[in-house]
This record gives C-alpha cells, structure tokens and sequence, in this order.
C-alpha cells in the first residue's frame, strides 16, 4: 500500500484529476444544499474552503466524512470534490455538473483524511486533518 506525505496526496490527485487519469464518479444527483447532497440527517460542516466561485465543504456525521465541491449557481464549469483516508485510497467525484460534485464520502472515525476541490482550474487540497 502506498503512503503519501502530508499534503501531498490531494495535490498528485489534482494534477491527475486535470490531467484526466482517474475515473470520475457517478453524476450528482439534485440536492438543495451541500448538507443534502450528503444524505441530510446528522451530517454537519466541520470546514469548508472558498475557491472563488465554489466552495467545498467537509461535513461529519459522527463516523463519515463527506465532501462536496458547491457552485456559487449553476454553470458547466468542470467541478471536483475528494477525499482521502491515511492509508485509503482516493475518492473523487467529477464533471461538469451544474451545481456541484460530490458527495464523496469516506468511514474516518479517529483517522486524520486529507479533503479537497476545484472550480474550473482553481484548485485546492488540505493537508492531513481532522484526525480526532
């Protein structure tokens, strides 16, 4: 199984994820807010980061971290949510959706995940984080 540094995972994924060498996931489904998108219920913004026109947002439901990439409105500019385990391998949802990608959701309770996004060509990916 292969390790990545601090940090450095979601930037490699997003010069992949630009690049075209990863399989997207399936097509959004409509939701009314990002909380929606991932299911409702106990699901709460732990962060988020703006990227211009987007934001993405990471929610936690007690046991899963969820991502999703969220337009300001609606465009078909290319979109991307992701998240990533230590030691796990690389979730991504991507496309040109209309409103946002995602949700892309990994089981991290007490494991650090490193999360992240883009808008068009403005990217972005935490480091490792929210490990409690």
């Amino acid at each position: 199984m292969r390790r990545f540094k601090q940090g450095a995972a979601l930037a490699v994924a997003t010069v992949a994820a630009l690049a075209g060498t990863f399989a997207a996931g399936s097509p959004a489904m409509a939701a009314s807010s990002p909380v929606a998108a991932c299911g409702g219920g106990s699901y709460h913004v732990i962060d988020k980061h703006d990227l211009g026109k987007a934001t993405i947002y990471l929610m936690y439901n007690g046991t899963t971290n969820c991502v999703v990439t969220w337009k300001d409105s609606p465009n078909s500019t290319f979109v991307l949510a992701e998240v990533l385990k230590r030691g796990g391998n690389l979730l991504t949802d991507s496309g040109n959706y209309s409103t946002y990608a995602g949700p892309v959701k990994v089981s991290a309770r007490g494991e650090c995940i490193a999360w992240g996004g883009i808008y068009g060509s403005t990217q972005w990916g935490s480091p490792w984080s929210h490990c409690g």
